[in-house]
Order: structure tokens, then sequence, then C-alpha cells
């Protein structure tokens, strides 16, 4: 599916006259230009949202990169992407997070895409907590920030591919898990907007469910079977 035909069925309808027009999109500051980081800022520029990359160096190091991945992106040094970000996704292997610092995304929403997975990546002892699920530590760490789960449980080589407009047949589900119901709601709105059923869990505790090895990881379920997976483990 292009991204007109995406932008077409799911783009808000003219505004009447004598109303305000509805605010812009919040700017996004992606944090990690690999294999997941380029493919989310593409889909979400093809939303409308405006976007800058950032990786753990100088920007022109990930230029070309950005050009050719993730066009119309702006490769920014991290401080200054995140600087006037209304959303930080963490798009940045596990391994590396111990030496992010937590200063850099104080007062932010941020969206955790990380997944601890010992078979793939081995143990890693910051998050080798049985106590908590992943994003429950790295909010501990980022005790500054709000941290928001979600797109950890859907492959970058999918997010992309599996896009639907609203009320599409077949629309893949993802779930977004949050102690904070407001930054809950902003990335719902974004899970809507790049072409995906958002199913609300209650909890950042309850993110568990979206893990390796939970009921929907890598599974691409619409909304009422993705609701049903999560209901029949916590049953």
């Amino acid at each position: 599916m292009g991204d007109d035909d995406l932008a077409r069925s799911g783009g808000d309808p003219a505004v009447p006259a004598g109303l305000p027009a509805p605010p812009p999109p919040p700017r996004i500051a992606v944090l990690g230009a690999g294999h997941t980081g380029p493919v989310i800022a593409r889909v979400a520029m093809a939303a409308g949202y405006p976007v800058s990359i950032a990786a753990s160096g100088d920007p022109a190091n990930i230029a070309l990169i950005t050009e050719i991945l993730a066009p119309g992106a702006e490769p920014r040094w991290a401080a200054d992407a995140v600087a006037d970000a209304e959303i930080v996704v963490l798009a940045i292997p596990l391994h590396r997070f111990p030496t992010l610092d937590p200063a850099l995304v104080a007062n932010r929403l941020v969206v955790d895409t990380m997944n601890y997975w010992p078979p793939v990546d081995g143990v890693q002892k910051m998050f080798d907590d049985p106590r908590y699920g992943s994003s429950e530590i790295v909010q501990h760490r980022l005790a500054r920030s709000t941290v928001v789960k979600t797109l950890n449980h859907i492959g970058y080589h999918e997010l992309e591919d599996d896009r639907r407009p609203a009320a599409a047949p077949g629309r893949r589900a993802l779930g977004i898990a949050g102690d904070d119901l407001g930054a809950v709601k902003i990335v719902a709105d974004l899970i809507e907007g790049i072409g995906y059923d958002a199913v609300r869990l209650d909890s950042l505790r309850a993110g568990r469910l979206l893990q390796p090895g939970g009921p929907v990881f890598g599974a691409p379920l619409r909304r009422t079977d993705f609701e049903a997976a999560l209901a029949a483990e916590t049953a």
C-alpha cells in the first residue's frame, strides 16, 4: 500500500469554515539509526509527523543513511533532536541502553521499542530481574521521563508493509502499555496514524505481555484476536 493511499484514507476531513485548524502533530525524535529507527521514521513521516533522527555521535555520520532510508527525516545531534521533540522513540540496541544519559530525555514522553531477549542478545545484567518487565526497568532508570511501551512486538521489516487504513479488513493491532493515560493516548494516536489499531494496556507492568514469549509477540493479529490473546493470558 502506498503512503499516499494511507494518508488519504486516514487524513482529517476538511475543517469547516470558522473552526480552528487542528494542532499539528507532535515532533518525534528517533534515537537509533540501525534497522528499526529509520523504518519508524519513515512510517511516522508518512502519517504527517515531523521527525528528527539521531545516533550516538555526529549527525554527519548518519546523513547518507537517513537520506536513503528515511528521506525527509532530519539527522541531528541527539540533544538537539530531543530538545524540541514531544515524543522520543528509543530504537537503540538494548545493550546500549545503560550508556544512555537519563538527563537527555528528562521530562519527555519516551516510547520504548526495545526488547530483552537473552537467547538472541545474551544476558544483560540491568534487565535480568524477573520482578520487572523490561520497560519497567527502563522507567526506573529514566525516572524523570514518562515511558510507554510499544512497537517492540512487530518486526521492523513488517512495520511498513503491514500498515492498513482505518477500518480496513484485517488491519493489524499493536499494544500500548503505560501508566500515564495522557501519554498512552498520544502514543495510541501515533499508532493509529501510522496504520494500526491501538490496543491500550492498563499499565506499564502489563507491557510484559508484549515482550518476547508473550501471547502477542510477533503475532499479526486483528484487534479482537489481539485482545482475546491478552485476556486469555491474564484469565
